[in-house]
């Protein structure tokens, strides 16, 4: 029988390890197709974690400075008091 070569050896070795990967992958695929809630959901308790409302029906308040800005509107610098330039 013949010496089998290092690099066949390794070959065959990175062959299975990707095999293995591709079936844990299937399987992880599987298990998510029959989870009912449809992937990752975060609870309340995360929500409020990331600075999030608990409540979806809290109205959002407007800032009482003035009428709301428009997104499009230009942002106009702050200028120094002694500053007169138009």
């Amino acid at each position: 029988m013949a010496r089998k070569s290092r690099t066949a050896v390794l070959k065959r070795q990175r062959e299975a390890k990707k095999a293995e990967k591709a079936s844990m992958k299937r399987e992880k695929r599987e298990i998510r197709a029959e989870d009912e809630t449809g992937g990752q959901v975060a609870t309340t308790d995360d929500l409020a974690g990331y600075g999030f409302a608990g409540d979806e029906d809290d109205a959002v308040e407007e800032p009482s400075d003035g009428p709301p800005r428009s997104p499009s509107a230009p942002i106009r610098p702050i200028r120094a008091q002694g500053d007169r330039r138009g």
